[in-house]
């Protein structure tokens, strides 16, 4: 009975966790709708305002698995303060900037603080939860960032529309500072993972267990954050959707995710079927993509589904990584994680340059339907390799266990 309710009470601190998560995800989506009446108040032009969202994106893909490589052996607990008060930095330095170049120096800072407290807050959250609710965990914590593109980021936007888009990052910089507050007083100390040389991080980028998983959720990102980017041409393409009406097919893919992330770990931890669990997902991105379309402006149910199946991807691929080299398990989730964010931007560049190139939007979905399907291929034919990459179970009584994969 001891044990349980330390668990139980272990995972309340998740919650702090999600906090800091909910920040996270109203501050990296929260820019991209900001960028006229940023580009406005600073005297410069959209294209230039918009590469503040490039070096916060870049920041966060090389910090993550840097840091998380290099600090290996250093207490979870502190790095996780640490890089949660540099985020919270970055957002004041964001709030105060006079011009374009501090602007983007600020952004690159925020950006370094949240790769950093992404990676590190799932492996904790993992570790505080245990092996039996490690699913929930990670839930709670992916939850956390969609909600706050959910919630935050009209709220936001509405907010800068009322006041000044300044007024939205010192609103994102106190929502920093309650989470900091609360993690510094309330997280427990974790054990820091065994030092991780210099050679295991190395071999990190090329190991054939993880790099395939990795692979994954780079192509994930691509078709789904990199066309949820340009959602509104799509839309009027297809469906005849005006710019004014777009805002309810947002809230549609948004509350989908929010769903996604919340189911995505009981499943996890009920079935412990990851691989079955990514190949189902995955499959259901690549159809509600594909169908948007065809859909036009009923595309609400594709929405939904395509949101939940995008934020709900990246639950069991954080198990995976986790029970495929949980000796350096914060590099691979980092890793991971810098892949989410250079396939967002990847994608979202791509296919900005595929409609100047006279591409029509109506065909965007079809193209990340393809990538997406990439993935599928990838995901499978990875699994079926030599069965280094089988099915990863978790066993009833906790613990891991690798199987060939079923039909």
């Amino acid at each position: 009975m001891r044990d349980e309710t330390g668990e139980l009470n272990a995972v309340r601190k998740v919650w702090l966790l999600m906090v800091g998560s909910f920040t996270l995800g109203l501050d990296a989506y929260v820019m991209a709708g900001l960028l006229p009446v940023v580009a406005d108040d600073l005297g410069t032009t959209v294209s230039l305002a918009g590469q503040m969202v490039t070096v916060f994106t870049l920041a966060y893909a090389v910090s993550a698995p840097l840091v998380a490589g290099l600090l290996s052996g250093v207490r979870p607990r502190v790095l996780i303060v640490a890089a949660l008060a540099v985020f919270t930095l970055g957002n004041g330095l964001t709030a105060l900037a006079p011009g374009l170049a501090v602007l983007l120096v600020a952004r690159a800072v925020a950006g370094a603080g949240a790769g950093v407290y992404s990676a590190l807050s799932t492996a904790a959250a993992a570790a505080l939860a245990g092996q039996e609710r490690r699913g929930r965990a990670l839930a709670l914590v992916m939850g956390g960032m969609s909600s706050g593109t959910v919630l935050g980021v009209p709220l936001g936007v509405l907010l800068a529309g009322h006041t000044s888009w300044r007024a939205t990052m010192w609103l994102v910089t106190g929502l920093g500072a309650v989470a900091l507050l609360g993690l510094a007083v309330g997280l427990p100390d974790i054990p820091a993972a065994p030092a991780v040389p210099a050679r295991a991080r190395l071999a990190a980028l090329t190991d054939r267990t993880v790099l395939p998983v990795v692979g994954v959720s780079f192509l994930g990102a691509v078709a789904s954050l990199g066309l949820y980017t340009y959602l509104a041409p799509v839309l009027a393409s297809s469906g005849g959707v005006g710019e004014g009406a777009v805002a309810p097919y947002l809230w549609a893919w948004g509350i989908g995710g929010v769903l996604g992330s919340v189911v995505a770990g009981p499943l996890v931890d009920r079935t412990g079927r990851v691989y079955v669990l990514v190949t189902g997902i995955v499959s259901t991105l690549v159809v509600a993509i594909g169908v948007l379309p065809l859909l036009g402006a009923a595309a609400y149910p594709a929405l939904v589904v395509w949101g939940a199946a995008g934020w709900a991807f990246q639950v069991p691929q954080q198990h995976r990584l986790l029970a495929l080299r949980a000796e350096r398990g914060a590099v691979a989730l980092a890793l991971n994680n810098s892949a989410l964010y250079l396939g967002s931007a990847v994608g979202s560049g791509v296919a900005g340059l595929a409609l100047a190139a006279g591409l029509a939007p109506r065909a965007l979905p079809w193209a990340a339907a393809a990538v997406a399907l990439a993935g599928l291929v990838l995901h499978l034919s990875a699994a079926r390799g030599g069965g280094r990459g089988g099915s990863v179970r978790l066993r009833a009584g906790g613990g891991w266990s690798r199987s060939s994969p079923r039909p």
